[in-house]
């Protein structure tokens, strides 16, 4: 069985959370068992746990976030001792990209991250489908790890790892990860996200049209905001428009009750290709799609801000890929 660390910031403990629901097959089925801060017990000197831990563990996950490599005791210690183990061969360190940040340049750049591409988890389409990717990852680290698993790596002597700065793992103590109660969520707080994520759409759309005329010069971009509740996109080659789309806000009643997209420059808003409409758990606000444009199978998805722009900047260069021969 080899044993995963999971060396990540605080400000993460939800994402890690839900990570490590994605890794419980695994654990059922013996494959790893887990180790975070969470699981220092009462009486325990918490830095000497962590360096106990940290220095036996076969599988170390560094959860990169702007707020990992912000923190002295992540960045500096954590991630120093983990490098310093991969380089070893005593321990397989795999980066996980959790928020979008420069990590490029850090030590553990040079390591093949985890999602594919390096893609940041909150900006994935399917969040879930992101911590799978990284399931599998660590599926696959421990498997080329075989006989080594519960074979304690070789030490070159103690490592201790005195924290410098105040964190919440030494400023609180142990405590429980399961803390969370249903929240409940106005209709002004829906409205609130609604038009904050149209508004990320806008500025996703903007941006990402003008980086890719920049990237294909035979491109012709060209983003209108109409008002506060819809913009349009167009793409041409010499003139002729590749592509075109309209995405509007609509109501909270009736058939446009969501963020609307067409595949086409319109000022109509009784028709769409796609709509993702306001909705909650007992835990978060997330925008779910309809179905209309890849089928029922596409409803369970639970999409971000980020994921709905990737959503629809994919239906948006669907008919550029298309095109034959021109290798975007």
């Amino acid at each position: 069985m080899a044993i995963v660390f999971f060396s990540y910031s605080h400000a993460d403990e939800a994402l890690r959370d839900q990570l490590e629901k994605q890794l419980s097959i695994l654990k059922r089925q013996g494959v790893i068992e887990t180790w975070h801060d969470r699981r220092i017990g009462a009486g325990e000197e918490i830095d000497k746990a962590i360096s106990e831990n940290l220095t036996s563990a076969d599988i170390i996950l560094l959860l990169i976030s702007p707020d990992f490599i912000n923190s002295n005791y992540c960045y500096d210690r954590e991630m120093t001792v983990a490098m310093e183990r991969h380089e070893r061969g005593d321990a397989v360190v795999i980066p996980v990209i959790l928020r979008a940040c420069q990590w490029h340049g850090a030590p553990f750049g040079k390591l093949n991250a985890t999602p594919p591409d390096g893609r940041p988890i909150t900006q994935a389409v399917d969040r879930d489908q992101a911590f799978l990717e990284v399931a599998n990852a660590v599926q696959a680290a421990a498997k080329k790890l075989g006989g080594r698993r519960g074979v304690p790596p070789a030490r070159t002597g103690p490592v201790r790892i005195i924290p410098t700065d105040p964190s919440p793992a030494t400023s609180f103590g142990p405590r429980s990860s399961n803390l969370r109660m249903t929240k409940t969520f106005t209709d002004r707080d829906k409205d609130r996200f609604k038009h904050d994520a149209f508004e990320f759409l806008a500025k996703f759309f903007e941006n990402s049209l003008d980086e890719f005329q920049k990237r294909n010069s035979s491109i012709e971009g060209n983003f209108r905001r109409i008002d506060a509740n819809r913009f349009t996109a167009s793409a041409y080659r010499d003139g002729k428009a590749l592509s075109r789309c309209t995405v509007f806000m609509g109501g909270d009643s009736g058939l446009s009750r969501g963020i609307a997209f067409v595949q086409e420059e319109t000022s109509a808003s009784n028709s769409y290709n796609e709509m993702l409409a306001i909705d909650v758990d007992d835990q978060s606000l997330f925008l779910q799609s309809l179905g209309f444009r890849f089928g029922a199978s596409n409803r369970e998805s639970k999409l971000t801000p980020e994921g709905a722009a990737e959503h629809y900047w994919a239906m948006f260069m669907e008919p550029l890929q298309r095109e034959r021969g021109e290798g975007f």
